[in-house]
């Protein structure tokens, strides 16, 4: 799974890197070392060819939902399922998105021993990292926001699929990383083609992959800075 992850860079550098828009200033999100489930997030999204780097809610809330809390449930979709669940179908098919991440977080168990060790993941050359993710509009036409209208919640979910050798070592899953030339195809609204998008939910290469343990403050996720990502010696079992 993914649970925990780390954006940090310049919005306008993130939005450079993706070739899409930044966004406005006033909308623009402090640096977060420890990204967690509920939380404001970025990710780029593409709407009638203009591409663009927004912020979303992190748990994915179906339109159908009667409770938006059903999304703290939804921050991960599943690559072996996404096309078939009933709350990822649509989103899967019309609404795909990118969630950039500096780094995410990784928990390995230790054995003999009910504590685990958290890791951070990042790429060897330093670029950031493109998870594959969908996005979702729900609306709730019995609240009204500040201009009068029905609340509407924008959010989105991570696509995880099985760990690759580098990763299998900590943990049996990992979140699909999308390699530049699978981009246009991923973010095309009108690219209905769901085996093409299925090919693409695979674990990447484990030379992407590079990491080392971190200290436990990561662990609650109320600790930020950039502290959090920086090497610590092992935990003892």
């Amino acid at each position: 799974m993914c649970g925990r992850y780390v954006s940090a860079t310049p919005p306008d550098e993130v939005a450079k890197y993706f070739g899409a828009l930044a966004p406005a200033p006033e909308h623009a999100l402090s640096p977060n070392h420890n990204v967690a489930p509920t939380q404001t997030v970025y990710a780029v999204r593409e709407r009638e060819g203009v591409r663009s780097l927004d912020t979303l809610h992190w748990g994915l809330v179906p339109f159908w939902a009667k409770d938006p809390k059903i999304g703290n449930r939804m921050i991960n979709a599943r690559a072996e399922t996404v096309a078939q669940k009933n709350a990822f179908r649509v989103p899967f098919s019309r609404r795909r998105c990118i969630i950039p991440a500096d780094g995410f977080y990784e928990w390995q168990r230790l054995e003999g021993s009910k504590r685990k060790q958290p890791m951070f993941i990042s790429r060897p050359d330093g670029e950031p990292f493109a998870f594959a993710g969908l996005w979702e509009r729900w609306r709730d036409d019995n609240s009204l926001d500040a201009d009068g209208e029905p609340l509407e919640l924008r959010s989105c979910t991570i696509i995880t699929c099985e760990a690759n050798d580098a990763m299998a070592e900590i943990h049996d899953r990992m979140p699909v990383v999308l390699p530049p030339g699978a981009w246009d195809l991923w973010l095309e609204p009108s690219n209905a083609d769901a085996e093409a998008a299925a090919a693409l939910l695979v674990p990447a290469p484990s030379s992407l992959i590079r990491m080392h343990p971190v200290s436990t403050e990561v662990n609650n996720a109320r600790n930020n800075g950039s502290h959090l990502i920086e090497r610590a010696d092992p935990i003892e079992a």
